[in-house]
This record gives C-alpha cells, sequence and structure tokens, in this order.
C-alpha cells in the first residue's frame, strides 16, 4: 500500500503529470506496463528496478535486448530486436526502460503509464564516466559484457540524444496514458522518497 501522505495531480488527455518535492502522482496509477524513457546514463534502469522490485513487476531493459550477450555492445539484426521487443510487451506486467522509437509505437500502445527522465547532456556525459570507470556491476547492463569508455558512445550522449529530444518529447506529450516528466536529477530523487523506493 502506498503512503497516503503522498500528494496526487491528475491531469487528463495529452497533458502530462508533473512532480516536484511536494506534489506527484501515485505509482499505481501507472498501471501495470510502465515505459521509462530518457538519455543515456539518466538512471533509467535504476528506477525501473526500484519501481519492478516494489510493484512486483518483471523488469525488463531493452539495452539487453538490442544488444547480443557476451559482446562488447554488439547489436542484434533488427528484425531479432523487434521481435524480441514485441514478445516482452505482450505480457500482462512489466516495467521496461529504454527509448528504441523503432518501435515506440507499439511498446507506447500496450504501455499503461509513462515515466520521463529529462535530464541535461552535461548531466548524462558525467554519470557515463562515472559508470564506465568506477562501477563494476550495475543494473541494466549486458549479461557477460563490458563498460568501456567509446567514442561513439560519447557522440551519442553530446550529439545525437539531443537532436533527438525534441522527438522524443513531442511522443511521450502526446501520449494519451496517466505519465510523469522528471526534468532534473533532484525531480527524480523526490519520486524515489515519495513512493518509497530503495536502490
Amino acid at each position: 500500500m502506498l503512503d497516503p501522505t503522498i500528494r496526487m495531480r491528475k491531469i487528463t488527455g495529452s497533458e502530462q503529470y508533473r512532480a516536484n518535492a511536494a506534489e506527484t502522482m501515485r505509482l499505481e496509477d501507472l498501471g501495470q506496463r510502465i515505459c521509462i524513457l530518457g538519455p543515456s546514463n539518466s538512471g533509467k534502469s535504476t528506477l525501473a528496478s526500484a519501481i519492478g522490485r516494489k510493484c512486483g513487476l518483471p523488469v525488463i531493459h531493452l539495452d539487453q535486448l538490442y544488444h547480443r550477450p557476451g559482446t562488447d555492445w554488439e547489436p542484434r539484426p533488427r528484425e531479432e530486436f523487434v521481435r524480441l521487443h514485441d514478445d516482452a510487451i505482450g505480457g500482462d506486467r512489466w516495467m521496461m526502460d529504454g527509448n528504441y522509437s523503432v518501435c515506440m509505437q507499439q511498446r507506447f500502445a500496450r504501455a499503461t503509464g509513462l515515466i520521463m527522465l529529462d535530464i541535461a547532456m552535461p548531466t548524462s556525459l558525467l554519470r557515463y564516466f562515472r559508470r564506465t570507470w568506477f562501477e563494476r556491476e550495475r543494473l541494466g547492463a549486458l549479461n557477460g559484457g563490458r563498460d568501456s569508455v567509446k567514442w561513439d558512445m560519447i557522440h551519442h550522449i553530446a550529439v545525437v540524444t539531443p537532436r533527438n529530444r525534441s522527438r522524443n518529447v513531442a511522443r511521450f506529450d502526446q501520449a494519451d496514458l496517466p505519465k510523469i516528466r522528471l526534468p532534473s536529477i533532484r525531480a527524480i530523487r523526490d519520486c524515489y522518497r515519495l513512493w518509497g523506493l530503495e536502490r
């Protein structure tokens, strides 16, 4: 049971739920099939795992479906990834993190709630360096793979992600689902506290 002191403001239609330290929606209002979107290294996998533990939802990290296990982040063929993705969203209950616009439409069609982590690019970049240099084991890591600093990933975080941000925000805004957008690390921490989540 969620803490009854948590305050909620519901917004319908294409508007979104907004959260800060004083006002948020209830976690249960996001339903049983929740998607987390956001830039690389924004904390999607950690939040997904925390919500999955609290709500008893199977957690699916899309990075693990997109890449071959036991490799240095080698992508699967597109058709194979989409098949794995579509099989995963067919379940009745799940907690899923990742963007992957190639299959976002069918994911949103199955989802019951959305969370967007909308942190700044420099923060994502700093978290990437910290993750690859200091975190040997992390949630959402590739099974049997390894993390290392890669120029392609730096370019993705610093150039590609900011370029795609407006497209992803537009899709998020247009989705007629319960949703919450967290625009900073502080807002994300507030949700952990207000929803009673443990890292």
